[in-house]
């Protein structure tokens, strides 16, 4: 694990099954970690823009209110309605989070730092996040309630069409990256903030409007306000998870969180450079490659902490679209601008380098 971590041992290489399980779980503690100061990060932000204190009681500054919600799901009672499936009702939310933590597995953190460097990086995201739709599906189904129904048929409809705006998204970056390996992606971009995808010279035409659409479909796919429908309480009663409670519903609200912080890191990796600074790099040359990997790290963590704030930020101030609204902007806007975009990076692909 520890030459891992040092960059003296190449993961999948010479390594026995008990250090690439260490290596999975350390990425897990982390990221779990992580995702209770993320909550706690985004909740204090809404009550900034709502000019409140937030959680503020529970350890120094509210640091362990987190962890308290935890204890709290953990212990409370399981319960199941009546006329559930009960099988599929506590399989879903557990399919959601299993599903949100393997689509990590492809993504790198820093140089050498990613799970599983394959060179199908994005087919491989492309596959679990469609999947990722059956967990809200069968809970809102198992339910056996009208509202959660409801709910998990407005999510089928919202991810499945913004996921073709995100898939056409990618493939714009794929096509001028020329690879679909995601550590390739984020190595292409090295440089200063002038070779970052968004802003490079003359593709930033095309890929940073990409950039736009990517965040606002993100935004949509992880049924995050404005684009809530699935979850509208004045209209659904909370959707697809009105019926749970304990620990399945926190096994949902650790899937959909964990989707979000994916969305923001897939945002920094294709757009804003991944791990690397705005500004020349040559002077890691002579740092140890365990120090130098943490400087990567840093980076990219900011960049992602950075895309959280703005995920905060839209709930915050944005109103909620309708139903129609949100349809209408990712086949009739999204789709097509994509579209478009594809075309014109492969003629500049073929023609202009």
């Amino acid at each position: 694990m520890w030459s891992y971590f040092r960059g003296e041992a190449d993961p999948g290489v010479g390594y026995w099954w008990a250090d690439t399980i260490t290596i999975v779980v350390g990425f897990t503690i982390v990221l779990l970690l992580s995702l209770a100061f993320l909550l706690l990060f985004d909740r204090k932000v809404w009550a900034a823009v709502q000019m409140r204190k937030g959680p503020n009681v529970v350890g120094p500054f509210g640091l362990l209110q987190s962890f308290a919600d935890f204890f709290k799901f953990v212990f409370k009672e399981i319960v199941v309605p009546a006329g559930a499936d009960r099988p599929l009702f506590l399989l879903a939310p557990l399919l959601t989070f299993t599903l949100a933590f393997i689509a990590w597995a492809v993504v790198p953190v820093a140089p050498g730092w990613v799970i599983s460097d394959i060179n199908v990086g994005i087919l491989y995201l492309f596959a679990v996040s469609s999947l990722g739709v059956y967990g809200i599906i069968i809970g809102g189904w198992a339910s056996n309630s009208k509202y959660p129904f409801l709910g998990a048929l407005r999510s089928a409809a919202q991810m499945v069409s913004y996921e073709v705006s995100i898939g056409f998204v990618i493939i714009t970056v794929a096509v001028k990256a020329g690879t679909l390996n995601l550590t390739g992606i984020v190595e292409m971009q090295a440089g200063t903030i002038a070779d970052w995808n968004a802003f490079a010279f003359p593709t930033l035409f095309v890929l940073f409007p990409m950039f736009v659409v990517f965040f606002v479909s993100a935004l949509a796919e992880t049924n995050r306000p404005p684009f809530d429908l699935p979850e509208a309480e004045s209209e659904l009663v909370a959707g697809y998870q009105v019926e749970y409670s304990s620990t399945p519903y926190l096994l949902f609200m650790i899937g959909e969180y964990l989707n979000i912080v994916l969305m923001c890191a897939m945002t920094a990796i294709l757009f804003m450079g991944g791990w690397h600074a705005p500004f020349a790099e040559g002077f890691l040359a002579d740092w140890p490659t365990w120090l130098a990997r943490l400087w990567a790290f840093a980076w990219f963590a900011g960049k992602v902490v950075f895309f959280f704030f703005l995920f905060a930020m839209v709930k915050a101030i944005v109103p909620r679209y309708r139903y129609d609204q949100l349809m209408r902007l990712g086949w009739k806007v999204f789709l097509p601008t994509t579209l478009v975009a594809v075309a014109a990076m492969g003629a500049f692909v073929v023609y202009a380098r």
